[in-house]
C-alpha cells in the first residue's frame, strides 16, 4: 500500500470575514451613538466583546496541524507540539453542547493530550486522514468534560 501523502491544514487569525464582521458591529455601535444618542457605556459592553476578535486581527496568530510520514505535529501561536503515531492508542472526538468539536490523542501510556481548536481542520476531514495512516479514532457525542 502507498504511503499517504503529507496532510498540512493552516489558519491565520486574520481573515476577511473576521474585519468585515467588525466593521459591521463597529458601524452599528457608532450609529448607536451618533444617530441614537446611545449613551456610550451601554454601547461600551457589546463592544468588550469584540476586543478578542480585534486582537485575532491585529495579532495575526497562525495555527495548523500537519500528519506526516511517522508524526503529529500541531501549533496554535507560540505552543506546539508533536506526537509520534507509535505513542498513540486511539484519537478521540468528542461533540460538545456547542457543536463543536474536541479532539484529544490518547497514548499508550494512558496520557492524554488535547489539541488546540484553532489548529483543527474540520473533523470529517481529519477523521478521514487519520484513518489512512491506520489510526483508530472512536466519536463521542455530547460530553461536558
Amino acid at each position: 500500500m502507498p504511503e499517504p501523502a503529507p496532510f498540512r491544514f493552516a489558519r491565520t487569525g486574520r481573515t476577511r470575514r473576521t474585519a468585515l464582521v467588525l466593521v459591521a458591529v463597529w458601524a452599528v455601535i457608532v450609529a448607536l451613538v451618533v444617530l441614537l444618542d446611545a449613551a456610550l457605556w451601554v454601547v461600551a459592553i457589546p463592544a468588550l466583546f469584540t476586543l478578542p476578535a480585534v486582537w485575532d486581527l491585529v495579532s495575526d496568530r497562525r495555527a495548523g496541524l500537519a500528519l506526516e510520514d511517522d508524526r503529529i505535529r500541531w501549533h496554535a501561536g507560540r505552543a506546539e507540539g508533536e506526537v509520534v503515531f507509535g505513542q498513540i492508542d486511539r484519537v478521540r472526538f468528542d461533540t460538545r453542547l456547542d457543536l463543536s468539536v474536541k479532539v484529544t490523542l490518547v497514548l499508550h501510556s494512558g496520557r492524554r493530550i488535547r489539541l488546540p481548536q484553532e489548529s483543527l481542520p474540520p473533523w470529517r476531514t481529519l477523521d478521514s486522514a487519520l484513518a489512512e495512516r491506520g489510526l483508530r479514532t472512536e466519536r463521542h457525542h455530547f460530553a461536558l468534560f
